[in-house]
């Protein structure tokens, strides 16, 4: 099996994890069957009065596809308006679709946790104490096969 060297080096070298000190918003995407969650920071800027992803972090328990996928998510993150990070969302949402819901659900947790930071940030813009948001997962991590055993 050949690994590409890109999700190689996201694995080995995860792009944005950890805490961001500067961030004023934060969106969380958990798995409730299983515990894993996903944290994702934002520090937002502002341009010609749209907001913005000026930087991004995320924090994972999770497994080694979580950390790939939120490496590789935030990275996409960077410097979109928040029209572009739900525009992303709905087009990682849409392959995930694609694949068996055990092999989708690690990436739609981390895809969730950003869509919650920026609808976190809107409610926040109606209610400046409007509680960060957590999506749960919609999938099952445990193959099919499993679950009927």
């Amino acid at each position: 099996m050949k690994v590409d060297a890109q999700l190689l080096e996201h694995l080995m070298e995860p792009k944005n994890y950890g805490r961001l000190e500067s961030a004023q918003l934060h969106g969380i995407g958990k798995n409730p069957q299983n515990g894993e969650k996903v944290v994702v920071h934002i520090e937002v800027g502002e341009d010609e009065d749209q907001p913005y992803v000026k930087d991004v972090a995320f924090q994972a328990v999770g497994c080694s596809t979580t950390v790939v996928a939120g490496s590789m998510l935030t990275e996409e993150a960077r410097d979109l308006n928040f029209n572009g990070v739900k525009n992303l969302v709905a087009a990682t949402m849409d392959l995930l679709g694609k694949l068996p819901p055990e092999d989708a659900v690690c990436s739609e947790m981390v895809a969730l946790a950003l869509l919650a930071a920026v609808d976190t940030y809107e409610k926040q813009q109606e209610d400046p104490q409007h509680p960060i948001l957590t999506y749960n997962v919609s999938q099952s991590c445990t193959p099919k096969e499993e679950i009927q055993n």
